[in-house]
Order: C-alpha cells, then structure tokens, then sequence
C-alpha cells in the first residue's frame, strides 16, 4: 500500500503535468493567432478586416465621381445657364448691373462705340458704281439734291450704324471724294466695299472702268447745321420708330427719357430705333456718337414723318 508520503507526491506531480500541458496549449493558441494575424488572406475573421478598405475606396471613388458631375453641370459652357451658387461665388462671370462713367471722346468710349468702322483708321476695298436716283436708300433719310453718296456694303453697314456717316474716298490715281452713306450694299458686296452713286465714282475714274481699288477713312465734317429727329409713319403714344438725321459723327445709341430713367432703343436695319411698347415716345431723347458724346433733345413732338430740327449738332472731330 502506498504511504500518505507517497500519494502526495503523485498527486503534486498530475497538476504539475496538468498546468504543463495548459500553458502548452495556451501557448499554442497564441501562436496559431499570430500567424493568422500574418497572412489575412486566410482565416475566418480575415473577410471582415479586407473589405472594410475595399468598401472606404468604393464609397470615396463614388463621392469624387458624385463631385465632378456636380461640377460639370454648375459649368456654363455645358449647360448654357450658371448655377446661382457658381453666380454668388464668382463675380466677375456675373455683368456689372451700371457700367463705369467715361468722359465722353475717350480712346476706350471710341472704340467701345464705334463699331467696324472707327476714327482715325483707312480701310482698304474697292468702289463700284449705281445709279443713285433721288438719293434715297436703305437708310431711308429720304431724296438729297446732293449725290455724293454711297453705299456700304452689308458687313460695315452692321445693321445701318454706317448711316449717316462721311467717308474721304481715295483711288489710287490720287483722286478722292467725300461721300455720305445713305444706302446699303447686299452680297456680293465684300468688306471694304464702296458702292457710290454714278457722280462720286466719276471723280475718281471714268464710269467705264467699273470698278477701282480704293482707301476710305471716316470723317468729321467741318461744316454741318442741327441735327433732326423724324418719328417713323404710323408711331403712336404705344409703338414709335425714331431717327436722327444730319448729324456731324455716326450715331452708336439713342435713348429715350421714361419713368424709369433713361431706356436705350435698338436700331433696325432701315436705321429707325424702336420702342415696341411705346415707352418714351413723345418724351426727351437722347443721342450719343461714336466718340462718346452725348446730347440730349426735349419738345419734339410725337409727330409721324415729319422732320423736326433741333438745336444741337455733334462736334468735330
């Protein structure tokens, strides 16, 4: 029989190996961790941990793609029409609501007003001649006693900002001629283009010639009365048409006077300015030339084809 000694000893000796055998599975346990911890491609708990980076990438690629769409159709070159947020961020895409004062006969106001034909500049073309008739044209400033008109053709015409406006004519034979543009010259007319009546052209060459090279520049004149305002057959107190007639400098604007202040008229191609809703009509007008000059005309009359003088005349330049 085993002594108490004995037994004791036996049985310290199973918790020795009992608590061995724990640590070495435990041990065992941990190493199995690491290992999987080490290669995540492989394990139960690996699936979890790589789609989380993989799901982050989609939602961010999604986000940016969301962001360039968004700013693709705020652009205005792809839809036509800014977005208001695009307006309220960038000023400068949004136009002025009052343009910057200029003293008038300033080099910018010139040009800003001028249009194709400017001071101060020779175009180069040809002239052709036409019968001129009455003097009566596209124009429609009516029949002239003076003939040394011409037309212009359609492209420096630029929807009749050419009427009225005096031309020095030179050819190359050194002979030239100041013409007043009272018509317009159509296709095959080309830019530079000067179609003058049968006597303008015949101070620069024998009508049969036909048609000769030529320089033209713009003119002030140095001698010219008041201008005149003519309201157009069948203007009323709801639609009038406007022109201006014998004035020194081409004429860029004309406006009318209205509650609201002064309203700017466009210009039609037979050079009336149109109030369509009748706004102004019979009220102050004011008119401004190619150099910036502005002159303002009261009392004329809501009278229909009817030349009504003024007082005033553009200055030379």
């Amino acid at each position: 029989m085993k002594t108490a000694r004995q037994a004791a000893r036996q049985r310290r000796q199973r918790r020795r190996l009992v608590l061995g055998t724990t640590l070495a599975l435990t041990a065992a346990g941990v190493l199995a961790y690491l290992v999987m911890g080490a290669f995540p491609g492989r394990g139960v708990n690996a699936g979890p941990a790589a789609a989380t980076p993989a799901t982050t990438t989609q939602v961010t690629a999604a986000a940016s793609t969301e962001s360039r769409a968004a700013t693709t159709s705020a652009s205005p070159a792809t839809t036509g029409k800014p977005t208001p947020t695009a307006a309220a961020t960038t000023p400068a895409a949004r136009p002025s609501a009052k343009a910057s004062p200029r003293s008038p006969g300033t080099a910018s106001t010139t040009t800003s007003l001028s249009g194709r034909i400017r001071p101060r500049t020779t175009y180069t073309g040809v002239a052709t001649a036409y019968e001129a008739a009455d003097g009566d044209g596209a124009c429609l400033f009516g029949p002239s006693d003076n003939l040394m008109i011409a037309a212009m053709n359609t492209t420096d015409y630029e929807t009749s900002r050419a009427c009225g406006a005096y031309v020095l004519v030179r050819a190359a034979n050194g002979a030239s001629v100041t013409v007043r543009i009272t018509n317009e010259c159509p296709l095959p007319c080309a830019p530079g283009q000067l179609d003058l009546s049968q006597q303008a052209f015949a101070k620069l060459a024998d009508l049969k010639v036909g048609r000769i090279p030529i320089t033209w520049k713009l003119l002030s004149p140095s001698t010219s009365g008041p201008m005149s305002i003519r309201y157009k057959t069948g203007s009323s107190p709801y639609w009038c048409g406007i022109q201006v007639i014998g004035h020194r400098n081409p004429v860029a604007r004309l406006e009318v006077r209205t509650p609201g202040g002064w309203r700017p008229l466009p210009r039609t191609d037979y050079n009336y300015f149109i109030s369509a809703d009748g706004s102004g009509c019979g009220g102050s007008i004011r008119v401004t030339d190619i150099y910036g000059e502005r002159l303002t005309v009261s009392g004329i009359a809501l009278r229909p084809n009817v030349v009504q003088p003024t007082q005033v005349q553009f200055a030379r330049h």
